[in-house]
């Protein structure tokens, strides 16, 4: 045995016969006439592989063999052996549709089940069937219930990207993860479309105020001509997005029938302050100011504005009316 800096080697044989190995893997064969100086010696490699005849690997060979493959998007998750009848019964409903039915017969198994599989009826069944009246009833429920399935345990685990598609008034739309507030919102719509505006009143100002909150209870307010509770809703505001358009119109609507013209003039130039903005809302926000210059005597100005949404929307409702009433 030998130890050198490089390595460590093995010897072993007789004389004119010897085999030595080293750490590295080399192996060295010698075989020789003693006292005649002629020797043989043949070196190899332990492992080494002899060669397969075949050309060496294109680049782009290469480049594919070593390219990842492709990733499936990852299982959704599936109620476990030990897990609820119910929570079984509706992660299958809720993937393969569900009648009215069957979503009550699993409801009835636990409490729990009974609010989830409300929000599946209402989602499932009674929007896409226009049964406004089933919704706004189980909707009310789960309002009073104080539901929040955006932290419910089974919608997180089982129904993380469900959201709800909202139009809350002409001009905006909006899309919003499934929660509390979100089916407080829609609940509103419908409570608004049935003409329960109190009831839509108190189900809005009991969520989160957000801005797309703030557009629904600014809407519901005009109805009642609740022109203070507009002004005090929007204050401070800024045009940031539709959304802010839409409430700086509502705001100069409710500053002009409180008589503060110069006031709902500067609303409405901050409106139409971004051009970017949704034409609808725009020429919404062109209608209202030149319906405020009507009110003050000042009918050239209100024709620039009416004639200005006469060139992008001829048949805009009322605008024909609003043309001949502002001539001189």
């Amino acid at each position: 045995m030998t130890v050198t800096p490089r390595g460590m080697s093995v010897s072993a044989g007789v004389k004119g016969a010897r085999v030595s190995v080293n750490s590295r893997g080399r192996v060295t064969q010698t075989v020789g006439i003693p006292g005649s100086g002629i020797s043989y010696s043949k070196t190899s490699t332990v492992g080494a592989r002899r060669g397969s005849g075949r050309a060496p690997a294109s680049p782009a060979r290469t480049a594919r063999a070593a390219a990842p493959a492709p990733t499936s998007a990852p299982a959704a998750p599936t109620p476990g052996f030990f897990a609820p009848a119910w929570e079984k019964k509706l992660v299958k409903l809720g993937r393969n549709g569900a009648t009215g039915p069957d979503l009550h017969a699993v409801g009835a198994l636990a409490p729990e089940a009974a609010r989830i599989a409300a929000v599946f009826e209402v989602l499932r069944v009674a929007l896409p069937t226009k049964d406004s009246a089933r919704a706004v009833a189980l909707l009310n429920w789960l309002h009073d219930q104080n539901y929040d399935p955006g932290v419910d345990p089974f919608m997180v685990k089982y129904f993380p990207d469900l959201s709800v598609i909202l139009t809350v008034t002409p001009g905006i739309r909006a899309t919003l993860p499934l929660a509390r507030d979100a089916l407080a919102l829609l609940l509103a719509e419908l409570e608004q479309s049935a003409g329960n505006v109190d009831r839509a009143i108190d189900v809005v100002e009991s969520a989160d105020p957000t801005t797309i909150a703030a557009v629904s209870l600014a809407e519901l307010y005009a109805e009642q001509n609740r022109w203070g509770d507009i002004v005090q809703l929007t204050d401070g505001l800024t045009n940031e997005d539709d959304p802010s358009t839409y409430l700086l119109t509502q705001r100069g609507v409710a500053l002009r029938e409180q008589g503060y013209f110069d006031a709902a003039r500067e609303s409405f130039k901050e409106a139409l302050r971004a051009r970017s903005r949704s034409n609808e809302l725009r020429q919404v926000a062109s209608i209202e100011r030149g319906k405020t210059y009507l009110a003050e005597g000042k009918k050239a100005m209100a024709r620039k504005d009416f004639e200005r949404v006469l060139a992008e929307n001829s048949e805009y409702e009322g605008l024909a009316e609003l043309l001949i009433a502002s001539q001189s």
